[in-house]
């Protein structure tokens, strides 16, 4: 089994006990109307989704004793243009509680980044303030993808659709993603390729698809080269969860686009 089988057999099961407790609407999150698409399509300089993560499978712990308000502050405070927020608990050690505490605090867009395979999952992440989901390519059939894309949207929510190759970008057109991450991270294998980004970012137009760059985003040279491959966002975890000087990372890689 790879590492995203083990995350959505868990899943599975986190669903089915969610379906059991979780009534939709029980919670009532803060609601920011702002679109991620429109804000990042009109910046001036790329944009960057900051992740909040506590731990990961392939690094162990980051950084678990992380307060998510504090950090949602921060992050905002610093130039980030949306937050995401890890919610997974088994791999993550991340909580839906965490991004109902971002959400409280900030203005900009905030991504529910988890492992969505149900629309219980969707509904929950709407009740508790999310601007957007996130769906990943590898982890279900075409149809369903569809489905919960279509459900999401109907719900006004934004999608992260996330995908790794050639294939995948094919699913993404298909179904009508508006916005496509491109995950560098082989999640079968955990290892990073930025030339992943370059390859199939030629599939699509962006000038209507809003391309983020997902994972592997160091220094200002990583940054240069998705934006070069048409890139207008990127998501950033681990080098901000562990950065010692937000403010300095964020001026890194927040470099100017069309140039």
């Amino acid at each position: 089994m790879t590492i995203l089988d083990k995350i959505i057999a868990e899943k599975e099961k986190e669903v089915a006990q969610l379906k059991q407790s979780y009534v939709p609407g029980s919670i009532q999150g803060k609601r920011v109307n702002v679109s991620l698409y429109e804000t990042f399509m009109k910046a001036e300089k790329m944009s960057i989704i900051a992740e909040m993560k506590r731990a990961s499978p392939s690094k162990g712990l980051i950084n678990y004793g992380v307060e998510p308000a504090d950090q949602g502050k921060l992050y905002e405070s610093c130039g980030a243009g949306a937050i995401s927020v890890l919610t997974d608990q088994p791999f993550f050690k991340g909580t839906i509680e965490d991004m109902q505490a971002v959400r409280e605090v900030v203005e900009i867009p905030v991504l529910n980044k988890d492992f969505i395979i149900d629309e219980i999952q969707i509904d929950r992440a709407y009740d508790a303030g999310a601007n957007l989901i996130l769906l990943i390519a590898a982890a279900l059939p075409e149809a369903r993808l569809a489905q919960l894309y279509q459900y999401a949207e109907q719900k006004g929510l934004e999608i992260l659709f996330e995908v790794h190759n050639e294939e995948e970008m094919l699913v993404a057109k298909r179904i009508g993603a508006k916005i496509v991450g491109i995950n560098n991270r082989d999640l079968k294998t955990f290892e990073v390729d930025l030339a992943v980004t370059e390859r199939l970012a030629e599939m699509v137009d962006t000038n209507t698809t809003l391309l983020i760059s997902e994972s592997g985003m160091k220094i200002r040279a990583d940054v240069e080269r998705v934006a070069k491959a048409g890139a207008r966002g990127i998501l950033v975890g681990e080098t901000m969860m562990r950065s010692d000087d937000l403010k300095t990372t964020f001026d890194q890689l927040r470099i100017p686009l069309g140039e």
